[in-house]
């Protein structure tokens, strides 16, 4: 497996776009975390309404019970302090159901921060590293078994730009037909650079 081509300023440039793509991965995780710490840190607001209303309703309860131990008036003096211990429940399930949206919120926007940019960095970065590499590969292979340097011209005229082709010959698809080996060379070396193999 080649991951990298066998000429150095073509390695070089590749090198250093792995090294920007690998960073610019690294900085979006990071964003995405970042925000998801920052907006996970509000719902210690949730927390603190939790905590508050469960020691209300803890409270109004414990009042209400001795209250309703008092002979004659019990009964009617604790009802105030049973409807106040529901509204801190209340308050209570309100701490819980803000912490449940600040938590939504924040692995919402930390995925959506960090997954968009990181997948179109991995769309236009890593398959074309990939497609070079299965490139790399079938050329060694083929010039390992003897590609002749027609096959490799031949190629050439398949996967180069024609602006490319024409810079080699006005007419590269006749100078192949008819065998001009200079032609022929200048292809095949086209295309061994391309896919970063060199003759060894």
């Amino acid at each position: 497996m080649q991951f990298y081509s066998d000429f150095p300023a073509q390695r070089s440039r590749q090198v250093a776009v792995d090294v920007l793509a690998v960073t610019a991965i690294a900085a979006w995780v990071a964003l995405g975390a970042f925000v998801y710490s920052l907006v996970i840190d509000l719902a210690r607001f949730g927390r603190q309404m939790q905590t508050a209303g469960s020691d209300f309703a803890s409270t109004m309860s414990d009042i209400g019970d001795r209250l309703d131990g008092i002979p004659l008036i019990g009964g009617g003096i604790s009802e105030p302090f049973a409807t106040a211990s529901g509204a801190g429940a209340s308050l209570e399930a309100a701490g819980r159901s803000q912490q449940e949206a600040v938590l939504n919120l924040a692995v919402g926007l930390g995925w959506g921060i960090a997954v968009v940019p990181v997948a179109t960095i991995l769309l236009f970065w890593l398959v074309p590293r990939l497609r070079f590499t299965r490139r790399a590969a079938t050329t060694r292979r083929l010039v390992g078994a003897g590609v002749t340097v027609d096959m490799l011209a031949l190629r050439a005229l398949t996967n180069q730009k024609l602006s490319v082709l024409a810079a080699v010959d006005a007419d590269p698809v006749s100078a192949w037909r008819r065998g001009d080996a200079g032609v022929m060379r200048a292809l095949a070396a086209l295309e061994l650079k391309a896919s970063g193999v060199r003759l060894r």
